[in-house]
């Protein structure tokens, strides 16, 4: 067997990549190209989304893992293409990351993390002070996670509601507007307002919308199935069964997996 080095090592996962790259490397992996792994670098990220929202510490590992394969296959593609190396990455990222924190790397003084976030974007700012302040949303998030990304940037230039009750009362003022709309054109509107507002109250309660809502739709199925198995059991036909019964039968599944 081929000596790899220490398994404990980033520099050993920058030697496998190299040596699977390599001429008399395997194939699969040499065909590939920063687009074809595109797809695949999404799924890794949703993966390791799932193993954080379930608590799965092993299954996290293991994930995180997979991510960092991805980024070092994209470093290794982009020093054989001679576009960068992996010294390249490394350099930007720590870079950025002691210019961006001045309040640890140099004599800035803070002391909250909203003071954090408000200096970050100051310092953003300065770097590219004609750019926008929403530049750099990838066009791929997700329409929630994009929401709850904008929020957060405009809430740290001070764009923002005083307190909690007045970003609830805008959620009902947005509710009324859905109530109140005529045309299909209206309802779609008001409807992405709500949504967006819902968002925000989300930020303003420390909650992660996207993810929430991630685990209200496993918690709803996992319900379902559950109804599902019970229909079958009781040879019912759900579909046939009066509103009165179908929520009988929720409250029953909520029992059972909560």
């Amino acid at each position: 067997m081929e000596e790899v080095g220490d398994l404990t090592r980033f520099e050993t996962l920058r030697a496998i990549l190299a040596r699977l790259r390599a001429p008399d490397g395997c194939p699969w992996d040499r065909e590939q190209t920063h687009q074809s792994l595109r797809r695949a670098l999404l799924e890794e990220c949703y993966e390791t989304l799932e193993a954080l929202d379930r608590g799965d510490t092993q299954r996290l590992v293991e994930e995180l893992g997979d991510l960092l394969i991805h980024i070092g296959f994209h470093c290794q593609i982009g020093e054989e293409e001679g576009a960068f190396r992996w010294e390249d990455v490394f350099r930007q990222v720590n870079t950025k990351l002691i210019r961006r924190h001045p309040h640890v790397f140099g004599d800035a003084k803070v002391e909250t993390a909203r003071q954090v976030e408000q200096q970050w974007e100051r310092i953003k700012k300065a770097e590219k002070p004609h750019a926008s302040l929403l530049d750099g949303l990838p066009k791929d998030l997700p329409a929630l996670a994009a929401a709850q990304a904008i929020s957060q940037r405009v809430a740290r230039v001070g764009f923002d509601w005083p307190d909690l009750p007045g970003v609830l009362h805008k959620v009902q003022e947005e509710l009324a507007e859905v109530q109140n709309a005529q045309t299909p054109q209206e309802r779609e509107r008001e409807v992405g307002d709500l949504l967006f507002t819902i968002v925000n109250l989300a930020r303003w309660l420390g909650v992660d919308a996207e993810s929430a809502l991630r685990t209200a739709n496993a918690r709803f199925a996992r319900r379902w199935q559950v109804i599902e198995e019970m229909c079958r059991e009781r040879g019912q036909d759900f579909a046939s069964l009066p509103l009165e019964e179908k929520e009988a039968l929720w409250q029953e599944a909520k029992g059972r997996v909560g």
